[in-house]
């Protein structure tokens, strides 16, 4: 059974700060691989800095080209929104029946994990992988790793404070900001004028 990790986010756009994080846990965990899963626009919300949905998928695709165990999704562009993850990791269980899907995150969203929907359902399933994160509230130990402790695993991975609001703000009053995006996404946005 292939082990492989969900990277969920908007991507909006992706940066090496996702590229690190991603690319650590493929190497350095038990997961033989991680998607990127690509949030879609969620029609009740209004955002006008999120860039169309393959626009997104595109820049994902175009970063991880020359990384072999790092993949691109766009399933959840085909689900009902507005969309939950336990939807999709019931219908990815149900498309990919011999992998065993784990989700990573930072452990700031592990603090609020018990308000996700149906979260015990998704924890009962599936392992969750914690790559470190700064915040500022106080680090109290999450009623997640209290009540399943052998589903979480957290990793030393780098602490990358990059971001994709501040990528967006830096191009919009024309500041370089190539050395944070992999060449061809830099390249891609240029291109296409995007966040200007």
């Amino acid at each position: 059974m292939k082990k492989t990790g969900l990277f969920f986010g908007t991507f909006n756009p992706i940066h090496v700060g996702h590229l690190i994080i991603a690319n650590h846990m493929a190497e350095f965990s038990d997961l033989d691989e991680v998607w990127f899963v690509v949030t879609p626009h969620n029609p009740h919300k209004e955002k006008k800095t999120l860039l169309n949905d393959m626009h997104r998928y595109q820049m994902v695709e175009i970063a991880i080209e020359d990384y072999p165990k790092l993949k691109a999704s766009k399933i959840e562009f085909t689900l009902k929104q507005p969309n939950y993850t336990v939807i999709t990791l019931v219908h990815l269980r149900e498309k990919y029946p011999n992998y065993h899907f784990s989700l990573i995150m930072g452990e700031d969203n592990l603090q609020n994990f018990h308000k996700w929907k149906n979260y015990e359902s998704i924890i009962e399933n599936h392992d969750i992988y914690i790559y470190p994160r700064v915040f500022r509230q106080k680090k109290n130990i999450s009623k997640i790793e209290i009540d399943y402790p052998k589903k979480i695993h957290k990793l030393d991975a780098p602490i990358v404070e990059i971001s994709s609001t501040f990528i967006r703000k830096a191009i919009k009053v024309k500041k370089n900001i190539r050395p944070m995006l992999p060449y061809n996404v830099w390249k891609y946005l240029d291109e296409m004028n995007f966040y200007e």
